[in-house]
């Protein structure tokens, strides 16, 4: 019941930041001329999308906007190597100069324009025209990763440590990871992979459930580092997972893919492809399920944030910030049921790959 109440003030307090940050944003919107649609997609846009430079959050003074946050490299390869700071941009009001080449930031991404007062050209369909170089630059989601290698190295290196140190004994933090470590190995990795085979999955299990877990919890935040609605990443995750379910796979796995026993032999050459294409459509739906879960539960309550200004009377924005209230705790749930079900599938598909399958003689 304890910890029950103790998110509470949590997801109060990160709702009450939206709520200034986005008023922030609303009151800059009527000084450009924009109507309040526009400005709550404006914001859901921010909120969702990767971005060029760290930027916290923005205050209009004197007419004139202030960012607080800082910039990041920009690496670009088009014709050699451009490497410049991210401020050139000036968060994509002006276009960039580097070595007689100009660029513009058109919805966080990097086209090649004509000069300094050059502009994107689009098509009947709406995508930009221009040359795209290539982009290896350093961005907000980079960043972050970053941040969390760093993070969960010195959380579970110091962990580890101090159980060392004390006899086994957790200590800290370790008080509070440990029962969750210990329900990833015995609720997660043993049922699904197997006690003779489960330890060598521990340390991916543990670190992909902790990884998912406390991004998706920073996505919660007004700031917008919200690395698992890029499908980027999702991709990558479910790549690792099909990697090391692909070469973990023993003979009696790659035996029920290409020649199932126990059916007719003309059976086993229909079934073959279809089990093929089902190895890859296993981290297909892997990475879209994260990632569609985390953008709409992300989407949804940005939006009724949003109608918070859109009705304009006292019931109606009570209602919407009672409602994106009870929805901020939800996502708080579904932060950690999407980790626990990517760890879950990832230590299903190890499972099926290391199952010894006995035969029985007739």
């Amino acid at each position: 019941m304890r910890r029950k109440i103790a998110f509470k003030p949590i997801t109060f307090l990160l709702l009450l930041i939206t709520f200034a940050s986005f008023g922030k944003e609303k009151e800059h919107s009527y000084s450009d001329g924009k109507d309040t649609e526009e400005e709550v997609k404006a914001y859901i846009d921010h909120h969702l999308k990767d971005s060029y430079d760290f930027n916290l959050f923005s205050y209009t003074q004197d007419g004139e906007e202030k960012h607080f946050g800082f910039p990041l490299p920009v690496i670009l390869w088009d014709n050699g190597l451009k490497v410049f700071s991210s401020s050139k941009f000036h968060h994509g009001e002006t276009v960039a100069e580097v070595g007689g080449s100009f660029y513009k930031l058109h919805h966080a991404k990097i086209y090649k324009v004509d000069g300094p007062d050059g502009h994107i050209v689009e098509g009947d369909d709406h995508h930009p025209l221009n040359e795209k170089p290539l982009d290896l630059s350093i961005t907000k989601n980079v960043v972050f990763i970053f941040m969390m290698f760093a993070i969960m190295f010195v959380v579970f290196y110091r962990m580890a440590r101090a159980q060392k140190n004390n006899g086994g004994m957790p200590k800290g933090l370790g008080r509070f990871l440990e029962p969750i470590i210990i329900y990833v190995r015995d609720e997660i990795a043993i049922p699904n992979i197997g006690e003779k085979h489960y330890k060598r999955y521990m340390s991916y299990l543990l670190t992909v459930f902790f990884f998912v877990w406390i991004v998706n919890l920073f996505g919660l935040t007004p700031i917008g580092m919200n690395l698992t609605n890029n499908i980027a990443v999702t991709l990558f995750l479910a790549l690792l997972t099909y990697v090391i379910t692909t070469f973990s796979g023993n003979k009696n796995y790659w035996k029920h893919i290409f020649w199932m026993p126990g059916v007719p032999w003309p059976m086993k050459i229909i079934l073959a492809p279809i089990e093929l294409l089902g190895t890859f459509i296993k981290p297909f739906a892997l990475m879209i399920r994260l990632y569609a879960n985390i953008t709409a539960g992300h989407v949804v309550l940005m939006s009724i944030i949003g109608m918070i200004f859109l009705f304009e009377n006292w019931i109606g924005s009570s209602l919407s910030f009672l409602l994106a209230f009870v929805l901020a705790i939800l996502e708080l749930l579904v932060a950690a049921l999407q980790a626990y079900i990517f760890t879950v599938l990832s230590a299903l598909y190890f499972g099926m790959a290391v199952e010894e399958h006995h035969e029985e003689a007739h």
